[in-house]
């Protein structure tokens, strides 16, 4: 059985860092975890790396990094066929993302299910594929953002039933806007089915917001975005969702969607219930231009990805390494930071107890990285892709 060990790197993990630590990866899992210089008693049969000879002095090692919301990348989109949706995780893989929930925006109940079909077979094939992420189509017209208002529906029980079934299991999560007719039920149906709803793109009030939690939904779809704002007198979805220990909050951190200081209030208001998503679409890693986000065009000028003709915001250009650095900036401490980027969403969609930390019995996903936060190595189940 293959082994790796890494050794003298700053390890950081599960909310915590330890200044000279190792960790032994077997078999796809995590076989030890030590510090100092106990892993020469673990070499027997291993490959062994000193973290400085890759990423140089001062080498980070945290979990995989694990995005939970994003479209596309590399020019690709998950929207597409298997070789693009390949294409795009190895963009995003390549930043350090080892797990992915592969979002789909709104479109036809005939497209949905398709494709939740197709990422559906490729779980089985990808362990970087956790499943799909519904982003609608039970969206409120009023804060669409960039979906299709033409593909935007009413969960009917046909409509649920049929995309359920196409997921076969894999669908981790949906965001639905609480205030349409028969919400309610409808969050019941989906997390009685183990999918994690999130709010979003809603109207919702703090009040409306609250009853979705309640309900069972556990997830606010990147916050602050295509929802009313944090008011003084009405605190909307952000502020019910801070006061709910059950849900996370997704943040976009690329200093275009959220301010840097809102992304310092959120991790203070809502300590280890944040999650950094990408929300990348297909010009993440890729020049500026006109792509397609589901049915829409849309223009990346810059970096920043706009319906095309408007002034809103399409998705981002994102990965999870500029977040990481973004909200740093942001001032964000590391440990946290890298929280929001691992264990953090793998609890969201409930795969907590086996990803998002570097813990015996783990996966063995791992992100070296150097002194200014860039991905110099990346392992998944063991095997290094980068």
């Amino acid at each position: 059985m293959s082994a790796t060990i890494i050794h003298s790197a700053r390890l950081v993990s599960d909310g915590s860092e330890t200044a000279d630590a190792w960790v032994e990866m077997r078999g796809g899992t995590i076989a030890a975890v030590g510090e100092g210089e106990t892993w020469r008693s673990r070499t027997s049969s291993a490959t062994v790396i000193a973290a400085r000879d890759v990423a140089g002095p001062g080498a980070i090692l945290t979990p995989g990094f694990v995005d939970i919301h994003g479209h596309g990348g590399g020019g690709f989109s998950y929207e597409s066929d298997e070789s693009d949706i390949r294409a795009a995780r190895a963009l995003h893989l390549a930043h350090g993302t080892t797990r992915a929930v592969l979002s789909l925006v709104s479109g036809s109940l005939e497209h949905l299910t398709a494709q939740a079909a197709r990422i559906a077979a490729m779980t089985h094939t990808d362990a970087g594929i956790l499943g799909t992420h519904l982003e609608g189509p039970f969206l409120d017209p009023g804060h669409r953002g960039a979906h299709d208002p033409a593909a935007l529906q009413e969960a009917t029980p046909d409509a649920v039933a049929a995309l359920l079934a196409a997921g076969a299991g894999t669908i981790r999560q949906i965001t639905v806007a609480p205030e349409l007719p028969g919400a309610p039920k409808t969050i019941r149906t989906f997390v009685d089915a183990g999918v994690a709803v999130a709010v979003g793109h809603t109207d919702a009030d703090a009040e409306a917001t609250r009853a979705a939690f309640e309900a069972g939904a556990t997830i606010l779809t990147h916050a602050f975005n295509a929802m009313p704002p944090l008011h003084h007198r009405a605190p909307g979805p952000v502020g019910a969702a801070t006061a709910d220990p059950r849900v996370t909050l997704e943040v976009i951190a690329d200093g275009v969607h959220v301010d840097p200081e809102l992304i310092r209030i959120l991790f203070a208001a809502a300590p280890g219930r944040i999650a950094l998503i990408t929300d990348a679409m297909a010009a993440a890693g890729a020049r500026d231009g006109r792509y397609t986000l589901g049915e829409l065009e849309v223009d990346v000028v810059d970096g920043v990805a706009r319906v095309a003709g408007t002034s809103t915001i399409a998705g981002s250009t994102l990965t999870q390494d500029a977040a990481l650095r973004v909200a740093l900036k942001a001032g964000i401490d590391l440990p946290s930071a890298v929280d929001a980027l691992t264990r953090a969403p793998a609890e969201a969609i409930g795969v907590d107890d086996r990803l998002g930390i570097l813990r015996e019995g783990f996966a063995a996903d791992a992100v070296l990285l150097d002194a200014a936060l860039a991905p110099r190595a990346v392992w998944l189940d063991g095997r290094r892709m980068r």
